[in-house]
C-alpha cells in the first residue's frame, strides 16, 4: 500500500520528525493537534475554544486527504484540567454528535506549550462502500 504524509508546515515537524497526518490506503492517522495558528495560541485560557479550533484543524486535514468526519473511528483527547471536561465534550459533540467515534479523554500534567489546554488525535478508516 502507498503511504502519503500530510504536512502542516509547522517547524516542529522537522525538529521532531513527524507528519500532520499519515495515510496508508483507507486508513488515516491525524497527529496530536492543538489550538495554534501562525500568530500563536488560539483561545488562550478557553478550553472550549481550543478544543473547537483543534477539531476544525483535524476536519481540514481529514477532508484534504479525501476522508470525511463520518470516517473517524477514534479520537484521543489530552487535557491539562479534567475538571473542564464539559467544555471539551460540548466542542467534540459539535463535530461528532451523530457520528459517535470511540473517544478517550485523559488528563495530562502538561502539553508542549504552557498555554495549550488540549491536544487531540484522530483515526479514520474510509469505507470501501464510498
Amino acid at each position: 500500500m502507498v503511504r502519503k504524509n500530510y504536512s502542516s508546515g509547522a517547524k516542529w515537524e522537522d525538529i521532531v520528525g513527524y507528519s500532520r497526518a499519515v495515510q496508508v490506503g483507507d486508513f488515516l492517522e491525524v497527529t496530536g493537534t492543538v489550538a495554534a495558528n501562525e500568530q500563536g495560541v488560539v483561545g488562550k485560557g478557553d478550553m472550549y475554544q481550543q478544543t473547537f479550533f483543534a477539531l476544525e484543524k483535524i476536519a481540514k486535514v481529514i477532508s484534504e486527504a479525501g476522508f470525511s468526519l463520518e470516517d473517524v473511528v477514534r479520537t484521543r483527547i489530552f487535557v491539562t484540567d479534567i475538571k473542564r471536561w464539559e467544555d471539551v465534550a460540548r466542542a467534540h459533540s459539535s463535530f461528532f454528535k451523530t457520528i459517535k467515534p470511540c473517544t478517550t479523554l485523559l488528563e495530562v500534567k502538561a502539553l508542549i506549550e504552557p498555554d495549550y489546554l488540549v491536544e487531540i488525535e484522530a483515526s479514520a478508516i474510509r469505507s470501501s462502500k464510498k
